[in-house]
């Protein structure tokens, strides 16, 4: 009766996994069938996570088109650390950056070597050291600035970075890369004196955090669009603190001397006024960074590059296939490791806390750092999004596994012992069997929180649903937010469901009851 019952659930959960393998191949037919061959040469463009960052990089991308180059978008990736890697490791082809950051954030120059760094010895450094190109800049230096709501700026007299130190209780956040890179937070606390300990907040975010009271200063770029939209004043920088922050295309230098070219006629076509009006259009006027683009680049007397506009629905469904690819193929990773250890290890009480522990330690990293963590091992995109998912899962499915099996009742084995089977035969007659709703938990728990962490893949280029939320974030748009919030929470709990029938299909229902 037992080996009966043991080989109906045995053919069950082949069904069952032949079902998902067939649904994971539909799922990576995609991004396989993306990968084809292309009569034209492609160009990867990226590009980071702010509203700016977003427009520059749609321009340099028509601008490509225009001249006969297909572009692949890799826009929103988060921020300097993930777009110099992905450059570097041949992942994009061009992004637009800024010379200061350039001093600071790669070449790592201080103060000194800043300065005297022109034009021509940053090219050198940045050639012979990192194998890459800065590119002719586009006109217009958007340095950082210190932000302040314009009618309290009044109120307490404060027109000066200086004058800040006479007010010790001004709530001041910073976004998170302002108050780690040298030729931020640190070296201006340096340089004025200043007394204040700021908290880090989302750039985007800070916008908002402004406008509604919830702090007084911020860090700001000096043509972003909404400073006017917010009200707000720039603070003098009286003792100049901040270099120069030009913008440009930084490229790999075995990028296409054809796109070089084509870039390169962009250079002096961007004044701060220009630049403050592009971004403005898209944060008020609701402009898609295509259009504003379009309309920038037809200006110049540059075609613009063929129209890629995909509906709505069509993007929706493109973007739910690959957050279910990133989440299921890491998923299914997860339980063909994390099942086997677990029932390794449960034999081995000694081995089972350091393994848990490991395990543990994994969730302890914080998603995006585990995410930047993989990138100069494995570049950007799907595979180290896919990585990263798949060490988060290995917890929950490790733990349970354990767990189940350690808490099965010895006099039961005492039984099955008693009865001639063999230690394998323990484990796949009685043993599995028992632990198997325990199981079927753990990988659920592993399946929602993969599809909730995969929304953070679209900083490192993956796609899937997170994609409209980090561009809702540089733009402050709740509802481009929702588009991404609402299927991801849709699909946990489809999934949830889905793994409900999945135990109604395999288990027994007295051990259902009993789970």
């Amino acid at each position: 009766m037992i080996r009966t019952v043991a080989m109906i659930r045995t053919v069950a959960m082949i069904r069952a996994t032949a079902i998902l393998v067939t649904a994971l191949l539909v799922l990576l037919a995609p991004a396989a069938s993306a990968q084809q061959d292309d009569p034209r040469p492609v160009i990867r463009v990226g590009s980071k996570n702010f509203t700016e960052g977003y427009v520059l990089a749609e321009i340099l991308a028509q601008a490509l088109e225009a001249s006969g180059f297909d572009v692949e978008r890799k826009f929103g990736l988060g921020g300097t650390l993930v777009c110099y890697e992905a450059l570097t490791t041949g992942e994009i082809d061009v992004y637009p950056e800024y010379t200061g950051t350039i001093h600071q954030a790669i070449l790592k120059l201080d103060a000194a070597g800043a300065a005297a760094a022109d034009d021509a010895v940053l090219r050198r450094l940045l050639r012979d050291e990192h194998g890459l190109d800065l590119l002719e800049p586009l006109g217009f230096n958007n340095t950082y600035a210190i932000a302040l709501e314009r009618s309290r700026a009044q109120a307490l007299g404060v027109e000066r970075i200086g004058d800040l130190a006479r007010h010790p209780n001004l709530q001041i956040a910073f976004s998170h890369e302002f108050v780690e890179r040298k030729d931020g937070w640190p070296g201006l606390k340096a340089a004025y004196r200043l007394p204040h300990t700021p908290s880090g907040i989302e750039h985007g975010l800070a916008y908002q955090a402004i406008g509604g009271g919830k702090i007084d200063v911020t860090d700001v770029y000096s043509t972003d669009g909404d400073i006017e939209k917010h009200g707000l004043v720039l603070l003098d920088d009286d003792l100049g603190y901040f270099p120069r922050y030009l913008a440009a295309p930084l490229a790999r230098a075995q990028m296409d001397p054809r796109a070089r070219e084509a870039l390169t006629k962009l250079g002096g076509t961007l004044n701060e006024a220009q630049m403050r009006s592009l971004n403005a259009a898209v944060l008020l006027e609701g402009k898609t960074f295509a259009e504003v683009a379009g309309v920038f680049l037809a200006g110049t007397g540059v075609e613009r590059g063929a129209a890629t506009g995909r509906s709505r629905v069509r993007l929706l469904a493109q973007r739910t296939a690959r957050h279910l690819q990133l989440t299921f193929v890491a998923l299914l990773a997860a339980i063909l490791v994390a099942v086997p250890a677990g029932v390794f290890v449960s034999r081995r009480p000694r081995l089972s806390r350091p393994v848990l522990y490991a395990a543990g330690a994994l969730q302890t990293i914080p998603s995006i750092a585990l995410l930047a963590f993989m990138i100069p091992l494995f570049g950007i995109g799907v595979v180290p999004a896919m990585v990263a998912l798949f060490l988060y899962a290995l917890l929950p499915i490790l733990r349970n596994t354990t767990t189940a099996l350690f808490s099965i009742d010895p006099v039961l084995r005492r039984v099955a012992e008693g009865m001639g089977l063999t230690r394998a035969q323990q484990l796949r007659h009685v043993e599995v069997p028992l632990a198997a709703p325990t199981i079927l938990a753990g990988v659920k728990t592993a399946a929602v929180i993969n599809i909730g962490t995969a929304t953070l893949a679209a900083f490192i280029g993956a796609g899937g649903l997170g994609e409209p939320i980090v561009t809702g974030l540089a733009l402050n748009d709740t509802g481009l937010i929702m588009e991404g919030a609402i299927p991801a929470a849709a699909l946990a709990i489809l999934t949830e469901l889905a793994f409900e029938g999945i135990e109604r299909f395999l288990l027994p229902a007295h051990l259902i009851a009993n789970k």
